[in-house]
């Protein structure tokens, strides 16, 4: 007779009530306390615990057996930001099980998309608790949790508001040392969050990059065009020529490609050893020469080295056929050919 009947849902209400009751007695349990994890009221914790992390999920998400019901999600929102459960979400995501951290990964993203009564709720409540964007910030030392709360944080920052705060709370200085971890998987994903902090959001970049320009670059140039790490290099190259090449950054370009330091910087990386390299160093090279404006210095420097450029350039083939990569040669060419002293 048992299996005739199941346990009625819980309402969005129970759910986050009971959950948050566990995470606050799973905070309780000291990180250090290692065996305290072991004992059978623990383990019990973290058993419910995870079925009601992934019972939020599926009213997100859906299941295989249902469709997610705006009204039951909006419900689950509200419930979630009214009493601090998102915060412990987030601050007890290292002490739960590795099912439990991506369930829970799942629903902190889904949450800053959900809409109650046409608000972002999520993005009001990270504007008034931003020291949890500090917290996201650092798990990228920890590879255990690195993952999730990158991902978490890259969701958070598709609110303006929130990317603004990250970008001038002087976070941004921690990437140049995070995109170059040792363990690759943390690494990249965090060159992933770097970009998607430097192009988003382009009039707060703009701003940003206004306000930050010289030490900013100078350790993009330090830290990463000259870094001695392959795809550190290679990443970097890129998001740089993306930025570059943004219309929201002109002020920002028109003073990177006036400078001697940099264009020297970027004709050492065409002559590296990886063409991978050299192709994304082409791309941010031809706009130092297709500047109509360029500063004597740079245009002496250019000057200068003719001959090996255009050899060079002569040369400078890509793997696979590409037109607007020859295309672009011809006119960097032409330029550097016809170039005549101020």
């Amino acid at each position: 007779m048992k299996g005739l009947f199941k346990n009625k849902p819980r309402t969005p209400a129970e759910l986050v009530r009971v959950s948050r009751d566990m995470l606050i007695a799973l905070e309780a349990v000291s990180q250090a306390r290692v065996e305290a994890r072991k004992e059978d009221k623990v383990i019990s914790l973290l058993n419910d615990l995870d079925r009601s992390i992934r019972d939020m999920k599926n009213i997100l998400y859906g299941s295989s057996e249902t469709e997610p019901v705006a009204e039951t999600c909006a419900q689950l929102t509200q419930e979630i930001f009214k009493d601090n459960t998102f915060r412990l979400l987030i601050q007890c995501l290292p002490k739960l099980d590795l099912e439990a951290r991506k369930d829970t990964t799942q629903v902190v993203a889904n949450l800053q998309r959900q809409q109650v009564q046409s608000r972002l709720i999520a993005c009001e409540y990270l504007e008034s608790n931003k020291d949890l964007l500090d917290i996201l910030v650092a798990g990228y030392k920890n590879p255990d949790i690195a993952l999730h709360y990158g991902t978490m944080l890259r969701e958070c920052i598709r609110h303006q508001s929130i990317a603004r705060f990250v970008l001038e709370s002087g976070c941004v200085a921690k990437f140049f040392s995070y995109v170059e971890l040792p363990n690759f998987d943390v690494a990249s994903d965090a060159a992933a969050t770097f970009r998607e902090l430097l192009t988003r959001h382009k009039s707060t970049v703009a701003e940003y990059f206004a306000k930050n320009y010289d030490w900013f670059f100078n350790e993009y140039n330090k830290r990463l065009l000259e870094s001695s790490k392959y795809i550190t290099k290679r990443q970097s190259l890129k998001l740089l020529g993306d930025i570059l090449l943004d219309r929201s950054n002109v002020s920002s370009m028109l003073k990177y490609i006036s400078s001697k330091d940099n264009l020297i910087i970027l004709m050492n990386l065409l002559r590296d050893d990886s063409k991978n390299i050299q192709v994304e160093a082409f791309h941010v090279f031809k706009v130092f020469v297709s500047n109509p404006s360029k500063p004597p210095e740079i245009v002496n420097i250019l000057l200068a080295n003719r001959p090996k450029l255009l050899k060079f350039l002569g040369d400078f083939k890509t793997e696979k056929e590409d037109e607007q990569f020859d295309s672009d040669k011809m006119a960097v060419i032409n330029e550097i050919a016809n170039l005549e002293p101020h």
